[in-house]
């Protein structure tokens, strides 16, 4: 069978659409969970946008090995040259440039006749190339383009030495037989076709981003683009889970197969939601809580016969447990460590020791502790700033009248102890957090919800912080006490932001 190259582009494509800025620890803990998933192709940023994606992608290159590190471009020659710099310690790097093809995109954004769409395809695939061997070219809002205009480009980037051409449907407009007619008609058209690989790259605006992505794999394309959740511009990109999975349960239909660890999949969409703060819906395909729930009767009657009955993809497949396994305060450490391993979670020594306290306290909270509990500790341990803890806390509130909060936070080593009102209790929580720190960042959102089961369960609390500039900083908290949750989530999101 073909092999399939899995090209991930959350942290380019994904996190640019969100607004929001994760930091460099948290872009290498996604790469390196993109790597044990077996991506081929990691798109790490745009190095020209802005100095601190350049970081990001550098940072990357240096630490992130076993894979293709790449930058994305425009078809300028400054833009390459600062890609191929954030570039230069990667393993096995990619530039990834090119320019819109459509009629649109060429008269209303660019300015440029189609003469000057092929000249700038040349120069710029041919100035990549000087700096390394694997170069991308893409033709943005290629579904909206002229066929045979396309063609002519495309021949044009291989011809100039693109080993990869991608053929987005930029804006979601494609129907899955448009789209597979579409790449059916360059692999028939463009001469030396077979000398690159072609890629799909598609945006879920009309929601069937997946979908098109299959058809244009079924047509003869090798490589596919997309996101760990669907995250991404406007409506989200395609989700690598899903078309992931749809090959794995149905391979002969694709003719192709890939390298992904299909056990790491929750493990990684569990990872993206947490750091980038957006929540799975619980209906989401492959990694929503209730992708292997079974509420019917007639469903639940068919899948103790036979799980076959309604169950297309293994829960286990994904790295989704089965069963349901509870601990207790009563639970030694041994005990601990052999579920979390279960759960995908290899931790040893001190930090075993100091998840084993955690988790005491935990189970010292609540009768039974389940799975979801375990990914919230983990959670908690991996979202809360290690530089800012909570103390204590104190409330006082009452109907009609605004809420104090007394809280002692550890800054730096330091205790500090302040008081401030609010019109409740979080709200007053919120306002002494930022006495104490000089926060100046307003919240953009805070919501609160359940993460596991039963009258005692954890509350997951996430908090988002707008900055005069306009950057969002997400922060996350977990507790049995939700107001303790909002708290560790918004000194999680200050943090990051810096308070100033």
């Amino acid at each position: 069978m073909r092999k399939l190259y899995v090209f991930d582009t959350t942290l380019r494509d994904g996190e640019q659409s969100l607004g929001i800025t994760l930091n460099a620890r948290e872009k290498i803990e996604i790469a390196h969970q993109l790597v044990h998933l077996g991506v081929d192709i990691i798109e790490a940023g745009f190095p020209a946008s802005s100095p601190g994606d350049f970081e990001s992608v550098k940072t990357i290159s240096c630490q992130v090995k076993g894979v293709t590190i790449c930058g994305l471009t425009r078809a300028v020659e400054k833009d390459i040259d600062l890609c191929a710099e954030a570039l230069r310690d990667a393993e096995a790097p990619r530039i990834h440039t090119g320019l819109g093809v459509s009629p649109i995109h060429m008269a209303k954004k660019l300015n440029m006749t189609p003469e000057q769409v092929i000249e700038r395809t040349r120069v710029a695939v041919r100035y990549a190339k000087k700096y390394v061997q694997d170069v991308e070219f893409y033709a943005e809002d290629s579904f909206r383009s002229e066929r045979d205009f396309l063609v002519r480009v495309i021949q044009e980037a291989i011809l100039s030495g693109a080993t990869v051409v991608n053929i987005p449907d930029t804006v979601g407009y494609a129907s899955p037989w448009e789209y597979g007619e579409l790449i059916a008609y360059v692999m028939q058209n463009v001469k030396d076709i077979d000398k690159a690989i072609v890629s799909v790259h598609c945006h879920n605006d009309l929601g069937m981003a997946t979908a098109n992505a299959l058809a244009g794999i079924r047509a003869g394309a090798e490589q596919v683009e997309g996101t760990i959740n669907g995250i991404g511009e406007r409506a989200g990109n395609t989700s690598l889970e899903e078309v992931i999975m749809a090959v794995v349960t149905k391979p002969e239909a694709y003719n192709i197969v890939s390298n992904i660890h299909t056990k790491e999949i929750a493990a990684t969409s569990r990872l993206v939601s947490r750091i980038t703060g957006v929540t799975v819906p619980d209906h989401k395909a492959i990694v929503g809580t209730n992708a292997f729930m079974h509420a019917s009767g007639i469903h639940q009657d068919g899948v103790i016969k036979d799980r076959d009955t309604y169950e297309i993809i293994k829960p286990e497949d994904i790295g989704v447990m089965q069963n349901v396994i509870s601990l207790s305060a009563r639970s030694g450490r041994h005990a601990l460590q052999h579920r979390m391993e279960e759960l995908g979670y290899h931790i040893e020594g001190e930090e075993l020791d100091d998840i084993y306290e955690r988790f005491l306290r935990l189970a010292d909270a609540k009768k039974e502790v389940f799975d979801q509990d375990i990914f919230a500790l983990m959670g908690d341990k991996q979202s809360v700033a290690q530089s800012i803890q909570v103390k204590s806390m104190a409330f006082s509130s009452a109907i009609g009248h605004s809420a104090t909060a007394t809280i002692t936070l550890e800054v730096n080593g330091a205790l500090v102890t302040e008081q401030a009102e609010g019109n409740g209790p979080v709200s007053a929580l919120f306002n002494v957090i930022d006495r104490i720190t000089g926060n100046t960042a307003g919240v953009e959102d805070y919501s609160v919800k359940s993460v596991s089961r039963g009258h005692e369960a954890i509350g997951e609390a996430t908090v988002k912080l707008r900055n005069a500039q306009g950057g969002l900083f997400v922060g996350k908290g977990f507790s049995t006490d939700v107001i303790e949750a909002s708290a560790k989530a918004y000194i999680n999101a200050v943090s990051k932001y810096g308070g100033a």
